[in-house]
């Protein structure tokens, strides 16, 4: 009967997709029946029903590092369940807590062991008190780990656990069409048992390569997963996953076998545990960032790497034409999939997910202008070893600072349209902590790491961070309030429902527009968006109102009177137009 069971039937089917004929038929029974035991699945075990939505318009996430928080009195993470606690728990529901495990570089994303908690941060039950009132979200960091890893020092020893756990090719492999996130070399000689032997290291040479080629490693990356759940682990981030497969002469991007990876690993988790989530961190051009959403079979959510830098754009020229033409192709994500929106977080603004959509001239401008804004820019190594700019560095609140003019008076109403925009959008909005506390460049961090991506990963003393808060007049207090009595009033909305339908209008350069309806077409809600640092006045009959309907602005209360023929926008004024 086991083998007429159809989750069993689809376990199998992914195996034989990722290593072909590389097992025999007892291999692939004896490795289907591992994982099962490892994910602790009932034998009667039964598809998840398609197509089904997790999630609704209350579901709002906060992403931000174990360590933001700092106190004398307690560990980080006590710090950040009481912050949480004290200031968020109305309006913020998911906590993305950046890897917090033990790591040798690379802010945490070069772990040392994927089974304890970085003792600087606090311990499992710090983890456990945060997932009892919020839905936690970890990394699992499945490209590659630490060279100081236990796993690692076994590599090169030849024996024990880890020892065939790494990707290994030869010194003259055809690599040149390697697509990578680095301008580092991407081979690591290293001196092991066996000899000099070359691993890859696609970020750094501290973060080497797993070689997923081995089933030890997808059974380990599955009982890690596993450990995750009993800790209280509800959604997974899967770092970097598009480079998981590795084949020279090859880009190494996005490979069919890691998409197969991506369906195993979805199939599994939901099965142990119905409300988890599967999200891919893919940093790479829009069309192939899509594609991790399969046929509403891959992850759950993808992030919307491409609203980022096309925003950002939008808010320092003043046109919305890419973003519009950008939203205007977008699909809905099918229900059981959505779109997760955030427009800063712990990275850099990715440039990747702009290729394509603006042109080379106004990335440069994009570029000079955030450098004005003190910003720095992290490079690539493109195909043949070409040198691109890969990402910006800037905490957003120094980046909304102006225009391409230059700074003005209009940092905090820009700051915070940007984030109504993506608080309106279809999808899960996401805030990155430094965002809703308005923190700016730490270039004292910046100079003493070394490192572009600190600017932006400023750490908070508890003591300094309330006494900011309790100043009404100070800009961090300021946006704080507003962007929680924004996250509070969206929640309320049911057209703001992640996979709610989603249409764009045409209201010009200058007014961006999106037309929102909830699932029960019961309400609709006109989103429009002064991008421009003037005012602009919105013909009313272009939104093509319910005249039968009552409207209003949910952001300022202020009812639409039935003759209103045009509506005037200040800079950068959010405009919701609802109709309950």
């Amino acid at each position: 009967m086991a083998e007429q069971n159809p989750v069993r039937q689809a376990v199998l089917h992914h195996l034989h997709s990722i290593y072909k004929d590389s097992l025999d038929d007892d291999g692939y029974a004896h490795l289907l029946e591992q994982l099962i035991e490892l994910m602790r699945l009932p034998d009667d075990t039964r598809p998840m029903t398609p197509y089904q939505n997790k999630w609704d318009q209350a579901d709002i996430a906060v992403i931000c590092y174990g360590n933001n928080l700092l106190s004398t009195e307690q560990l980080p993470l006590q710090n950040l369940k009481q912050f949480l606690d004290q200031h968020l728990h109305e309006c913020i529901n998911i906590v993305h807590i950046l890897p917090f495990f033990p790591f040798c570089s690379d802010d945490g994303f070069a772990v040392k062991d994927y089974f304890q908690v970085n003792p600087e941060l606090g311990d499992w039950t710090h983890i456990q008190e945060i997932a009892g009132q919020y839905k936690v979200m970890a990394d699992l960091v499945i490209n590659h780990g630490s060279s100081s890893s236990q796993w690692f020092a076994n590599f090169m020893a030849g024996e024990g656990e880890g020892h065939d756990f790494f990707y290994t090719s030869h010194a003259n492999a055809p690599i040149s069409d390697v697509v990578r996130p680095r301008t580092s070399p991407l081979l690591r000689p290293t001196e092991t048992a066996h000899g000099l032997q070359h691993v890859w290291c696609t970020f750094s040479h501290e973060q080497v390569d797993f070689d997923f080629r081995n089933p030890e490693v997808l059974k380990t990356f599955v009982r890690i997963i596993r450990f995750y759940l009993d800790q209280g682990v509800r959604l997974f981030r899967l770092d970097a996953v598009a480079f998981l497969w590795k084949q020279p002469g090859t880009s190494c991007l996005n490979l069919p076998e890691t998409h197969e990876v991506v369906r195993l690993l979805r199939l599994l988790v939901e099965q142990a545990q119905s409300d988890a989530i599967i999200i891919t961190e893919t940093n790479i051009p829009n069309r192939e960032n899509l594609s991790y959403f399969g046929n509403a079979n891959e992850a759950h959510w993808v992030y919307n790497f491409s609203l980022p830098p096309l925003l950002l754009n939008t808010m320092i020229t003043g046109n919305c034409g890419y973003l519009r033409q950008w939203l205007m192709s977008m699909p809905p994500a099918q229900n059981g999939t959505a779109y997760f929106n955030f427009i800063a977080s712990h990275d850099g603004i990715g440039l990747r997910p702009a290729e394509g959509l603006l042109s080379d001239s106004e990335i440069a401008a994009l570029i000079t202008t955030m450098q004005g804004f003190g910003g720095e820019i992290s490079w690539r190594a493109a195909e043949n070893g070409i040198k691109k700019p890969y990402e910006i560095n800037i905490a957003l609140f120094d980046a909304l600072q102006g225009t391409i003019a230059g700074p003005d008076q209009w940092q905090i109403p820009r700051f915070l349209c940007a984030h109504a925009i993506m608080m309106a959008l279809e999808g899960i909005p996401a805030f990155y902590i430094h965002s809703l506390l308005a923190t700016g460049n730490d270039y004292e961090r910046l100079q003493q790491t070394g490192h572009s991506r600190a600017i932006n990963r400023h750490q908070w003393q508890m003591e300094t961070l309330e006494a900011t808060l309790a100043a009404p007049q100070s800009a961090n207090s300021q946006v704080f309030r507003q962007l929680r009595s924004l996250i509070e009033l969206r929640q309320r909305q049911p057209a703001f429902h992640p996979n709610a339908t989603q249409f764009t209008l045409q209201l010009g350069e200058h007014l961006f527009g999106f037309w929102r309806q909830s699932m029960d077409r019961r309400q609709s809600i006109f989103c429009i968006f002064n991008v421009h640092n003037q005012p602009h006045a919105l013909r009313v009959a272009d939104l093509n109102l319910v005249l039968t309907d009552n409207w209003h602005d949910l952001v300022s209360g202020d009812v639409l009177e039935p003759m209103t023929e045009t509506i005037e926008l200040s800079p950068y004024q959010v405009l919701w137009l609802s109709n309950r």
